[in-house]
């Protein structure tokens, strides 16, 4: 788990680490510039490697420019200037801002670096530098950027060489990923402490280029009483349930779909083969009774059985999913019903069946006063819309504020799906993932995640875990971080242009076995 941050929760934990750990800001700044420092020297250690005569490169033939403002920020590109300085680099500052406006530990690092050979300028004075390093703002930006600033990030643009920015790109908003007027274009970023929200948000994240998240020495003992709010996955594997040698097909969860009207047996398919893939020790699918055929050649080792035996199929199972390829019909509303009046099962709510929620506010009034019952909807911004009210564009702004919403009003897990997918829980920070790529933006792709959401809730209600998590959480995260990865193995397979939801499906067991 890496946490995600706002900025001022990073002032907080700036400012605990310093006033109540005791950790000097100036020891802070340090641990950044020699984070910072490190990054510069593994690309240019990289570009020597590449070179022919290696002999040739020397440091005093690599150029830095270092665009540095009057905040902390431009204090961490000070340092850094300093310590690329001492390794024999030929390191160009570039200065800009009133200098009566700096910080105190600016200009205590500015009296350090003026007995350093460092070339000072008020513009650029080539047009290629082998690195430029970009310290005009960090995470403190909440205006527009103009007038010299704007000028300032427009050359710095236009200049040939790898970019690398301290903390956050200048001109992009630390909290919202929005860009302020114009931001800097980096290779990549150095963070420090954790990652900033902005930095996986778009454009922040287009702006961002290669995310490194640096430790200076601001950790877990800094939060105090105020926790961050996010976070992100890289490891899954300690999030998925327990495999058993003693278990059997009973074991690892019984997953009911209800899935696929007339003509749409490929969501059914979709959904059930992910449930498997997820490690679910059984699949039984109810559907229309024309999809049989093809439910039994596409997939026969699930179970199959038809709308009307609703009730006993859900006594059987550990968790329900309804929703792909269901359609809107009577038929289809009433499905939903029974599964929300008839049953305290876990429940999985995607596709169709988010829409005839949204299309009858009765049913959500049925699930939220379930408020013990274990429930999981997935819905993609459209369908968020339609529960909400609140139109696509200002959804997808804060989409994790409206997720939260809906999970605090019907008692649920939502996990709220777009380029940038919110799992969002009710007590729990939201889990944002950042994994992934567009060729998962194909029909059925949201099938095969409600099948392994499905398949890994199922396996923690068959099992015995203990935590203090919410199962349907732990579940939800797990199951979009994973499908993501299973995304992210397809179009290397496939290629994004070419990849399809069945090729998701498909690499799902190599990311189990990869976990």
């Amino acid at each position: 788990m890496r946490y995600v941050v706002t900025a001022s929760k990073m002032r907080q934990y700036d400012t605990n680490t310093i006033e109540r750990i005791g950790i000097p800001g100036m020891v802070l700044m340090e641990r950044a510039a020699l984070a910072a420092r490190d990054r510069v020297l593994a690309f240019c250690d990289t570009q020597k490697s590449k070179e022919k005569d290696i002999a040739y490169r020397t440091r005093e033939k690599e150029r830095i420019l270092i665009l540095v403002g009057m905040g902390n920020n431009g204090g961490d590109g000070l340092a850094l200037a300093r310590l690329l300085a001492e390794k024999g680099f030929v390191v160009e500052v570039w200065c800009v801002g009133k200098a009566e406006k700096a910080s105190k530990q600016w200009t205590e690092q500015f009296k350090i670096l003026k007995s350093y050979n460092v070339i000072w300028s008020d513009e650029p004075k080539f047009l290629e530098y082998t690195v430029l390093v970009d310290a005009l703002f960090g995470v403190g930006l909440s205006r527009e950027v103009t007038g010299e600033y704007q000028k300032a990030i427009d050359i710095f643009n236009c200049i040939q060489g790898y970019k690398i920015a301290l903390d956050v790109p200048s001109g992009i908003c630390s909290d919202t990923g929005k860009m302020l007027g114009c931001a800097v274009c980096a290779d990549e970023t150095v963070t420090f402490a954790f990652a900033k929200r902005g930095l996986y948000l778009y454009p922040g994240c287009e702006m961002a280029g290669f995310i490194h998240v640096a430790d200076i020495g601001i950790n877990e003992r800094g939060f105090g009483d105020s926790l961050p709010d996010m976070f992100c996955l890289d490891d899954v594997s300690a999030w998925l349930p327990d495999r058993t040698e003693a278990g059997n097909k009973g074991t690892f969860g019984k997953v009911l779909v209800i899935a696929g009207s007339k003509g749409m047996a490929g969501a059914a398919v979709l959904c059930a083969k992910a449930a498997y893939r997820a490690g679910a020790g059984m699949v039984k699918v109810l559907t229309h009774e024309s999809n049989r055929e093809i439910l039994q050649t596409c997939l026969p080792e699930a179970m199959y059985d038809i709308f009307e035996n609703v009730e006993q199929a859900m006594e059987w199972a550990d968790v329900i999913a309804i929703g792909p390829g269901l359609g809107q019909t009577k038929e289809a509303a009433k499905l939903l019903l029974v599964a929300i009046e008839k049953s305290r099962k876990p429940l999985v709510v995607d596709a169709d069946g988010l829409n005839l929620l949204a299309a009858d506010h009765s049913l959500c009034e049925l699930l939220s006063v379930q408020t013990e019952r274990k429930v999981i909807l997935t819905p993609h911004v459209g369908e968020l819309a339609r529960l909400t009210g609140v139109p696509v564009k200002c959804l997808k702004e804060k989409l994790w504020e409206h997720g939260r919403e809906v999970a605090e009003r019907l008692h649920a897990v939502v996990v709220a799906k777009d380029a940038k997918t919110f799992v969002c829980c009710k007590e729990q920070p939201v889990y944002i993932n950042i994994y992934g790529n567009s060729g998962m933006a194909t029909a059925g792709s949201g099938d095969v995640l409600t099948g392994m959401i499905a398949g890994l809730m199922g396996q923690y209600e068959a099992g015995d875990l203990k935590n203090e998590m919410p199962t349907e959480f732990r579940a939800a995260c797990a199951g979009v971080r994973l499908h993501a990865a299973a995304g992210d193995a397809a179009a290397k397979m496939k290629g994004e242009y070419a990849c399809m939801a069945g090729d998701i499906a498909e690499a799902v067991s190599g990311c189990m076995a990869w976990s």
